[in-house]
């Protein structure tokens, strides 16, 4: 085999470990036992999962897609997930969310990793907490020192599941735009085929 042929396939190689070096490329094991920390954990792994295929090979056309002149753009939205993770991050750390929130990143790299991160980092640190823990845990917004705390479960009706619908309409936004995610993504499995 000539180095011409060899050399798209060892860019190919490289390629799949780099874009494996993001978290949830796939979904991890699950955990052995249920519990509510763990169950919630795995949500915001079927989130980071579908998250990463969603912004997966996203061009600046893709980016730029708005479905109507009112609406946010695939970028707009991604910035907004990429709050809703650090949302979700900060409460489970126990930290408080500042308000206004950060900026989020300019370029797609960074806000995507980032995100992927948020995402990583939330999900490995409840997956253990004890029942006791979880209820200890508040989401709490911090507005200019005025504080206003909710229970955890509201991550779930909140920035989990808004951030999921969110990367829904990411997904939507790319087909329309002409790029459809990548063929043998099975959110069901948490594989690429």
């Amino acid at each position: 085999m000539g180095f011409t042929r060899i050399l798209p396939l060892l860019f190919l190689i490289s390629f799949n470990a780099m874009s494996q070096e993001l978290p949830f490329y796939s979904i991890p094991p699950a955990a052995e036992h249920y519990t509510a920390a763990n169950s919630i954990s795995r949500m915001i792994e079927g989130l980071g999962f579908r998250y990463y295929w969603a912004t997966e090979g996203l061009r600046e056309e893709d980016l730029n897609y708005q479905p109507t002149s009112e609406s946010q753009s695939t970028l707009g939205t991604l910035r907004h997930i990429h709050g809703l993770s650090r949302t979700i991050a900060e409460a489970i750390q126990g930290k408080p969310s500042i308000r206004p929130a950060v900026k989020a990143p300019e370029d797609l790299q960074t806000l995507r990793r980032e995100t992927l991160e948020f995402l990583k980092k939330a999900a490995i640190e409840l997956a253990d907490k004890t029942d006791q823990e979880l209820k200890e845990l508040h989401i709490v917004f911090d507005r200019s020192g005025m504080q206003s705390q909710f229970p955890i479960w509201n991550l779930i009706n909140g920035p989990i599941t808004d951030a999921i619908y969110h990367t829904g309409q990411v997904v939507s936004f790319r087909r329309t735009s002409g790029n459809p995610i990548p063929k043998g993504v099975n959110v069901f499995l948490g594989v690429k085929n």
